[in-house]
């Protein structure tokens, strides 16, 4: 008889226990995770998320996949400016100028070809039969420029050359105003006379300018939009023009050409 009580006490405890289970049970089935459509009942394939370097970027983006692209650019010859993260106007015309070069439209909002151009980038092309070492190549259909140190591209720059329009102004000395096309002329020419900082010019500010054909020059300006824009110069963007007269000597070839 002593043993009985025992025995209604394991049978309690015993039935207690196995409702405990049941609810824990009852719970989980009940749970979002385990219904139907869950992952764990259907396998359904997420939408990816861009990685951060192939997200769409846009001028006015800010982040580490701007700074990755930025390095990118730098690694490729281009110069966008201060690797700072920012797409700003000097990425920006860094960017025109790798499109032009790898034959992509040019446009602010990078996407898929972009990218896919950024991983298997082409070269420039040469634009004349002659291919000094050192020289300077002038793509005036695409605008840009190729400055070539032993052989190999060490800056390409977007620019923006003559507008074709027709104009009047007074040469230097000059007291009658001659009137003509704002033209940029292709030929073979070589670097001549430089100046450092601002020149004023009859037709405007040139900043360190170096003339290749009588009075056109390479110079850094404030305005170099996509398109040709000049009186016949050739415009580079400004943090590029502090340091190109650095890169270009006297006496080097320039090579202007309006390839096909």
């Amino acid at each position: 008889m002593r043993g009985r009580p025992i025995d209604v006490r394991k049978s309690a405890v015993l039935l207690m226990a196995a409702v405990l289970v049941t609810g824990c049970n009852d719970t989980e089935a009940a749970a979002p995770g385990a219904g139907k459509g869950s992952p764990s009942a259907t396998k359904t394939t997420p939408t990816p998320s861009p990685t951060p370097t192939h997200r769409k970027l846009k001028p006015g983006a800010k982040g580490a996949d701007v700074k990755a692209l930025q390095r990118r650019l730098k690694e490729l010859h281009y110069d966008p400016g201060k690797v700072d993260g920012k797409y700003g106007t000097s990425t920006q015309m860094a960017v025109w100028a790798f499109q032009a070069v790898n034959r992509l439209k040019q446009k602010s909002t990078l996407g898929a070809s972009f990218w896919r151009a950024l991983d298997a980038p082409k070269e420039p092309r040469p634009v004349a039969k002659k291919r000094e070492k050192d020289r300077v190549d002038v793509d005036l259909k695409r605008q840009y420029l190729v400055l070539y140190e032993n052989g190999e591209p060490r800056l390409i720059s977007h620019v923006s050359s003559g507008s074709g329009e027709y104009y009047c102004a007074k040469d230097r000395g000059a007291t009658v105003a001659r009137c003509r096309y704002a033209t940029t002329g292709t030929g073979d020419f070589r670097t001549g006379r430089r100046a450092s900082g601002w020149e004023t010019s009859p037709l405007g500010q040139l900043y360190n300018p170096i003339y290749f054909n009588g009075g056109i020059a390479f110079h850094g300006a404030l305005d170099v939009p996509k398109y040709p824009a000049s009186h016949g110069c050739v415009r580079m963007p400004m943090h590029i023009a502090e340091y190109f007269p650095d890169l270009l000597g006297t006496n080097v070839p320039v090579h202007v050409r309006r390839p096909h």
